[in-house]
């Protein structure tokens, strides 16, 4: 299913997570790289003024829904989408990697947050490798040279899967960029996934998001950079519900 203004739209192709985990499975089999990226509205509005980040959508192989309006969209446009934040994805498609033997690495955040997320991975995940980590500094381009340096190295670490934790638009441009330079690793864009694994963030109660209430909860922690967002996030959604009306036509 697409969402977004003509001109800017992307795609959702991945539908349910069984389906994701299959097609993960396959790439890491047969060693070929891949990207995922978890569309939100947050993207979404980001998505028609940004035409680097839209590019770099667009560079995906995989895209799933991530966030209950636009799984709410989905089954108003009758084509229903699973809800698969990135946060949820990361101990499943670990689990995927442990079986196969296939190693990770982990980019973003802070030294300490990814030291503590890899420390809860091999807990949680028997037989997990994790064999690379990199804290980009402030201010990062996901397209400069130190982007490349990076990407050189996390080659020729042998990690199969990526999460990157950059926020966007950086970790989807990023990632799109890691498609070129390390063609046979996978990259996952996760956000604060690795975050809240190393309790350096705490993630809003397992009841609030069963209710669709984890951006209250995200707002509250903290509103100045969060209310704005999910303001620009509410202005938008009536003119999605509309496309996906007329889309069921």
């Amino acid at each position: 299913m697409k969402f977004g203004k003509t001109g800017h739209e992307v795609e959702v192709n991945i539908a349910t997570r069984a389906a994701l985990f299959q097609t993960v499975r396959d790439h890491l089999t047969r060693q070929t790289g891949f990207a995922l990226a978890t569309l939100n509205l947050d993207h979404l509005t980001k998505l028609p003024v940004d035409g680097e980040f839209l590019e770099a959508y667009r560079a995906h192989d995989l895209i799933v829904a991530d966030g209950r309006p636009v799984v709410w969209l989905s089954q108003l446009a009758r084509h229903p989408l699973e809800l698969m934040p990135g946060s949820d994805l990361i101990l499943p498609l670990c689990a995927i990697c442990a079986e196969l033997d296939a190693p990770i690495a982990l980019i973003g955040s802070s030294d300490a947050a990814l030291e503590g997320a890899a420390a809860a991975l091999i807990e949680r995940t028997p037989g997990l490798r994790v064999l690379f980590l990199h804290a980009p500094p402030y201010g990062f381009d996901p397209q400069g040279a130190a982007a490349d340096d990076i990407l050189t190295d996390l080659t020729h670490s042998g990690a199969a899967l990526c999460f990157i934790a950059l926020g966007a638009p950086k970790q989807e441009i990023f990632a799109a960029r890691g498609r070129e330079k390390a063609p046979n690793v996978g990259f996952a864009s996760i956000g604060a996934g690795l975050d809240f694994l190393s309790g350096h963030q705490v993630r809003a109660p397992k009841i609030m998001r069963m209710f669709a209430l984890e951006w209250l909860w995200r707002a509250l922690q903290s509103p100045r950079r969060m209310i704005p967002r999910y303001a620009r996030c509410f202005a938008i959604l009536p003119g999605l519900a509309l496309d996906a009306a007329r889309s069921r036509r």
